[in-house]
């Protein structure tokens, strides 16, 4: 039986002018389904939202970017906003850990002007994805494929446009996040299975 997102780490990345709803919906929505989860930042303690062009919430940081790795994590959520992802992508850390989430296919969900962050670790090559309207230029600069919908699922790449989507967003995270941890938990489960001096047996 599946286990979906349940006991499962997966970290928020964000930092000051983060988007409330795209920080905070996200997370309520999987924290109800059970999963850990990690607000990471570039430095400790809070960091301030934005809604809209205001100052809003602040939110408690967990983990230091510095600190952590990709390979502790199961699947990686980058919130919008404007400030915050353009913060993130001038970070060399930052780049670099949303890089490794992608490039060890872990799932990762980005809303809005998120896919900065994934454009900078030159990680849109190839892909179909969504964003807030101004980004598709720098998208399609970047190689990836731009189209106008609530959500878009390319692989284990979830993204949405705007904060009236979020509803979908998060179902689709939801869905996917689940469906790829289970599956890299089988795989994990299939290679232990057999020591190296006994591979799976190939094809009669």
């Amino acid at each position: 039986m599946p286990v979906g997102v349940t006991g499962r780490k997966i970290a928020f990345l964000a930092t000051d002018g983060v988007d409330q709803r795209e920080m905070a919906e996200p997370w309520d929505a999987l924290s109800r389904a059970g999963a850990d989860l990690h607000l990471v930042s570039l430095r400790a303690g809070e960091i301030q939202a934005a809604h809209g062009d205001d100052a809003s919430a602040r939110f408690s940081v967990d983990r230091v970017l510095t600190e952590v790795r990709a390979g502790q994590y199961d699947g990686l959520v980058l919130p919008g906003g404007v400030a915050n992802p353009d913060r993130l992508r001038m970070d060399p850390n930052a780049v670099a850990f949303v890089k490794a989430f992608m490039d060890a296919d872990k799932p990762v969900a980005a809303i809005c002007h998120a896919p900065w962050v994934l454009i900078e670790a030159d990680a849109v090559r190839g892909r179909t994805l969504t964003s807030w309207p101004s980004l598709r230029t720098d998208i399609t600069n970047a190689g990836g494929d731009w189209v106008d919908r609530r959500v878009v699922v390319d692989q284990k790449l979830v993204t949405s446009r705007r904060p009236d989507d979020l509803p979908a967003f998060c179902e689709k995270v939801l869905a996917i996040f689940g469906e790829a941890i289970d599956e890299r938990r089988l795989d994990f489960t299939v290679e232990q299975s057999f020591p190296a001096s006994d591979p799976p047996p190939g094809p009669a």
